[in-house]
């Protein structure tokens, strides 16, 4: 009998969003009114949290988010809290206290976006990050 031949099927999740890391001593209302006033944006606190899941669908961790859907710009804009309860959003930037995400941006210069972030008085710093070359950036999926 000859061994049978295996196929394994690899899919990877598509990383659609641009991402910001921002440090912040303020409370995440608080950072978002900034963010709000500096921006012109709408964040707004949702009623759910942001779930990441891992790939075999178990909850990992849930995180309070911010989020503005722009019907204008056709952006989606999520402000959304590293830890929470122990847990990391993204573990391999654990000194990170938020993370501003952009959905199909196709306005706005994250260099520019950053400029105008670090004048706000909520943010102690920012930085851009590539999310493709974060692993555990995978695993947040928006639907």
């Amino acid at each position: 009998m000859s061994k049978q031949k295996r196929h394994v099927l690899s899919l990877e999740t598509a990383i659609d969003f641009e991402l910001i890391g921002i440090c912040s001593h303020h409370s995440d209302y608080r950072l978002a009114w900034g963010i709000n006033k500096i921006l012109g944006l709408e964040l707004t606190k949702s009623e759910e949290p942001f779930v990441i899941q891992s790939k075999k669908g178990s909850i990992v961790s849930q995180h309070s988010f911010h989020v503005f859907i722009d019907e204008v710009d056709h952006m989606e804009w999520y402000l959304i809290k590293n830890k929470s309860e122990g847990k990391f959003l993204i573990p391999e930037k654990n000194q990170i206290d938020y993370f501003l995400i952009l959905r199909e941006n196709i306005l706005h210069e994250l260099d520019d976006l950053l400029d105008k972030l670090r004048e706000s008085n909520s943010v102690m710093a920012a930085y851009i990050f590539e999310a493709t070359a974060i692993p555990s950036a995978e695993l947040i999926i928006f639907e």
